[in-house]
């Protein structure tokens, strides 16, 4: 494996966990309030466009990590649409 390989995969599960612990406690506490509903729209419509490069350099660490990534995000939408 190409030590850049690993780097991207490395960097893309930190960056992906980061978001589990937000995901957690507004599922658990059903309270969502003081998440920002445009962030998390915003930070969707990046992560869409990472994986869109992804897929234009065939970079499977960016697909992946940002694929996950939007998954938890919009779960965390729904959770706000859901619970305000």
């Amino acid at each position: 494996m190409d030590y850049l390989f690993i780097i991207g995969i490395l960097a893309g599960t930190f960056t992906t966990i980061s978001f589990l612990p937000q995901v957690i406690k507004a599922y658990q506490s059903k309270h969502t309030k003081d998440l920002s509903m445009l962030m998390f729209v915003v930070f969707s419509i990046g992560l869409v466009l990472w994986i869109v490069y992804g897929i234009i350099l065939k970079a499977l660490p960016v697909i992946l990590a940002n694929s996950v990534t939007l998954l938890l995000c919009l779960y965390l939408i729904y959770l706000k649409l859901k619970y305000d």
